[in-house]
């Protein structure tokens, strides 16, 4: 926005020509259209923790206990180079992926059913009451007996933290679509999942978007916990492992820089992957400014 427009209507004794309207325009300062950037204000941010990160560390002198940024990213960048990072990284997103898409497509049915039937509705809530509150690692002893150790273990716990609440958000915002939106969809005849497609799911986004970023939160934080416990899935160990290596080995830039990409990835998925699906939705329907 490079200027700011304010509108006055004048009265017949100060201006002949009443009625009419004055357009008084006031230019923004170079700072202040920076500072109407949100992209600037979140890296002035992120470089501000940066820099309380380093000095804490140069303050504290102490590598074993807490290392700098600059150690973090040495490390970073040499596990990077050496292939390993990246290679525990795509190990934990490709188990990520499989229960994160797995569970969507769960709670979606679930959510469905618990719309059309009451049966349904009264599954959705006895179910989100009695395993919604329950910590997605605490079933993790329990996969481990069923499953054994690998992916499959991994998968059942992320699928645990991702289904309720997609379910419970879908749900609420179902429940949240006007009266009128619901006729519309009725006097068009439409009916089953052509009524969900086009009328529902379009009208409660929103808050489906926002279940979808708390099952993506709640998956993340999971399988890295997973990992931290028992390691390797399919042989090979993801970013929780990576972690749980090199603090072993008292590596603790090598632990920060395992967490940094955690960060860095959910930075990645949050500002890139989830604002472009907000602006191709609900900012382009007009439901969020």
């Amino acid at each position: 926005m490079g200027r700011a427009t304010i509108t006055m209507k004048q009265s017949a004794a100060d201006n002949p020509a009443a009625g009419k309207s004055a357009v008084l325009v006031r230019q923004l300062s170079s700072w202040q259209k920076l500072w109407n950037n949100t992209f600037l204000r979140k890296t002035l941010i992120i470089v501000l923790l940066a820099v309380a990160w380093e000095v804490y560390g140069q303050l504290l002198d102490n590598p074993l206990l807490f290392p700098t940024l600059s150690d973090t990213v040495r490390s970073f960048i040499d596990s990077i180079g050496s292939g390993i990072l990246l290679d525990r990284a795509w190990t934990s997103i490709k188990v990520l992926l499989i229960g994160y898409v797995i569970g969507i497509t769960l709670a979606g049915v679930i959510t469905v059913l618990a719309i059309s039937t009451r049966i349904g509705t009264d599954f959705l809530e006895v179910m989100t009451a009695m395993f919604n509150p329950l910590p997605a690692i605490a079933l993790l002893p329990l996969a481990l007996i069923w499953f054994g150790l690998g992916t499959t273990s991994i998968v059942f716990v992320l699928l645990h933290s991702v289904v309720w609440v997609v379910a419970l958000n879908t749900q609420a915002g179902f429940l949240a679509v006007s009266h009128t939106l619901r006729m519309v969809g009725r006097n068009y005849e439409l009916r089953g999942l052509r009524y969900v497609a086009k009328i529902l799911i379009p009208a409660a986004f929103p808050s489906i978007l926002t279940g979808l970023k708390i099952g993506w939160a709640f998956a993340w934080r999971t399988l890295i916990a997973a990992e931290l416990v028992f390691g390797v899935a399919s042989g090979k160990g993801g970013l929780g492992w990576y972690i749980f290596e090199n603090r072993n080995l008292l590596d603790i830039p090598a632990v920060f820089a395992g967490l940094l990409t955690v960060i860095i990835i959910g930075l990645i998925v949050e500002n890139f992957v989830f604002r472009l699906i907000e602006k191709r939705t609900v900012r382009r329907w007009g439901m969020q400014s």
